[in-house]
């Protein structure tokens, strides 16, 4: 062993940070939270929120960007307060996804917006329907997209027809209000609401009553990030309530009857956390009350200094439960919430996909389009089609599909045989069932890789190449063009996350990260988790198929039929080798 000599000796350590004799640490810096930090701003977005909030740029909509055209637009109103609307500017065409992270918002996008028509609960009545199929042929190039937030997506819209598509919703009882932005969006609620003969409780109400009180609302429209809500009353817990800020999912109560059972601090994106239970017992007439304490907590003590952690989820992570519930009860509410059960696991499918009866004797009927692509002429034809047989309403679902209502039994075969017509599927295959797909790079100025068409060619793909095996359970495959999982892709039994690859010829090729096993609760899982990720498991676009065939194919082989073991469980407990 060699004994240092003087010149390569440790360096001393400078005067006065001996062990034990340290310098004392900086104090950390503010979170931003209003009720410990103060309102000061702490970054930009912050400064122009409370300078001019979101809400207010409607005015300047109708009045002057309406007459000026694109050109005429503020800045900060078109990447900031548009969104309060339901605006974002869409990508350019031509601008491949390599260049995403390197070009400027204003290099990226296109003089047009998407429109997010927001739905609450999903409730759409035929005439509804109808509008937003005229809007969509008149001012959107016949775009629509249903999105797995029971919104309707719309594209190719000018700032200068904006008002006019306002006032042709807002005369049907639709509109934009807050359907993006640092506000609370759309409230999800269970598609078959009032009319499932299975329901616990029809939640309807409790929505109805959360949008009334508090959207649009000043108190409400600068929360730190956007706030997602899920209300369910049906037992097959329909609303992905496990990925919202808040949840509230039917149970009942050994003494106090139906009510719900509370969640917080669901998300996704590039850090995925699950929702966790408060342990609390809801009273359906408390819904709002608790739901805007909730809220207000978000808007109180949630982070704002850096946008990367100014979700609920992070809060409710540092936080814990007990103390969440404890600020809840005693800072927001009149009173403690009794505590309560957790709902059993699911019995029956939540995307409600095929034929069921009513509570009413008749029936209703789930549809499925492919990856939520249909169109304003095909809206049109289906709000047609369900007046000829004596229906004026239908449901859009958190899965990207479609619930038809009110059918008579004597009209079924008949109905289900023209809707396959439209393309809309009451029958569709495990594939065309179980896909979802963002927005990707066609639109979204975010997106690395293009998904709808990839989607869609993958499931007309896969259906000719295993449509003959007897997949055991449902199999869930989503596709999203970037990190930020609008497509859940950490909970689906295979997820995709749009990146870039090499191509083997010193250039690159759109492919995906692959996520196994991930998924929420359901009639073949006891409870909600992630997916695996395998270390260089990566598919091009081009091979997507042939991959997922062969993984299928390989868990059919593998799989431990004795306990009817799912593909969830399979993918967490094979070799790595299995999974490639």
């Amino acid at each position: 062993m060699t004994t240092p000599t003087t010149t390569d000796a440790a360096p001393q350590r400078p005067a006065g940070t001996e062990r034990g004799n340290r310098p004392p640490r900086p104090a950390s810096r503010p979170h931003g939270q209003w009720k410990i930090d103060g309102t000061a701003p702490l970054n930009a977005n912050e400064v122009w929120k409370q300078e001019d909030g979101g809400l207010a740029v409607r005015e300047r909509i109708e009045n002057t960007y309406a007459a000026g055209g694109f050109a005429s637009i503020d800045p900060t109103d078109l990447h900031g307060r548009f969104r309060w609307w339901g605006l974002y500017t869409q990508r350019k065409p031509g601008i491949d996804g390599g260049k995403t992270a390197t070009l400027e918002p204003h290099e990226l996008e296109d003089e047009y917006f998407m429109l997010r028509v927001r739905i609450d609960g999903g409730q759409l009545t035929t005439q509804q329907l109808r509008v937003i199929g005229e809007i969509s042929t008149e001012f959107a190039r016949d775009s629509a997209d249903l999105t797995d937030r029971q919104n309707v997506q719309l594209h190719w819209v000018r700032v200068e027809d904006v008002p006019e598509i306002w006032r042709r919703l807002e005369a049907v009882g639709l509109g934009t209000t807050e359907a993006c932005g640092d506000v609370p969006r759309v409230v999800l609620g269970s598609p078959v609401a009032g009319i499932a003969a299975d329901e616990l409780i029809d939640p309807t109400p409790s929505i109805d009553a959360i949008t009334e009180r508090y959207i649009g609302i000043p108190e409400l429209a600068n929360l730190p990030r956007k706030f997602k809500t899920a209300i369910t009353g049906h037992p097959s817990q329909d609303v992905v309530h496990e990925i919202n800020d808040v949840g509230f999912v039917a149970v009942t109560h050994p003494e106090l009857g139906v009510g719900y059972d509370l969640w917080v601090g669901g998300g996704l994106s590039t850090s995925a956390h699950l929702a966790v239970r408060l342990g609390t017992f809801v009273a359906p007439e408390l819904v709002p009350d608790v739901w805007f304490g909730v809220a207000a907590i978000f808007r109180d003590y949630g982070y704002r200094r850096l946008r990367n952690k100014a979700r609920l989820k992070y809060l409710v992570a540092d936080w814990g439960p007990e103390k969440f519930r404890e600020v809840l009860e005693t800072e927001y509410l009149d009173a403690p919430l009794p505590d309560g059960p957790a709902a059993p696991k699911p019995r029956t499918q939540g995307d409600h996909v095929g034929v069921h009866r009513q509570h009413d004797g008749r029936y209703y009927i789930g549809v499925t389009p492919f990856v939520g692509r249909v169109s304003g002429s095909k809206l049109t034809a289906l709000a047609d089609l369900l007046e000829r047989h004596g229906s004026g309403r239908l449901r859009t679902t958190p899965h990207q599909k479609l619930v038809l209502l009110d059918i008579e039994e004597r009209d079924l075969e008949k109905v289900v045989a023209e809707l396959d017509e439209l393309g809309l599927s009451a029958k569709p295959s495990v594939f065309r069932r179980g896909t979802i797909a963002c927005t990707g790079i066609e639109f979204c100025k975010l997106a690395i890789v293009e998904t709808k068409q990839t989607a869609t060619d993958a499931v007309l793909a896969l259906e000719e190449r295993l449509g003959g095996l007897d997949l055991p359970h449902p199999l869930s495959l989503h596709v999203n063009g970037c990190p930020n999982s609008c497509a859940r892709i950490q909970t689906a039994d295979i997820g995709l996350k749009g990146q870039l690859l090499p191509d083997g010829d010193g250039g690159q090729t759109p492919g995906f990260q692959v996520h196994l096993g991930g998924g929420l609760a359901s009639k073949d899982r006891e409870e909600a988790g992630l997916g695996r990720t395998v270390r260089g498991l990566k598919v091009t676009a081009d091979g997507l198929v042939d991959y997922v065939e062969r993984l299928v194919r390989r868990f059919l082989a593998d799989r431990d039929a004795a306990i009817d073991e799912t593909f969830a469980e399979w993918a967490h407990r094979a070799d790595e080798e299995a999974l490639q």
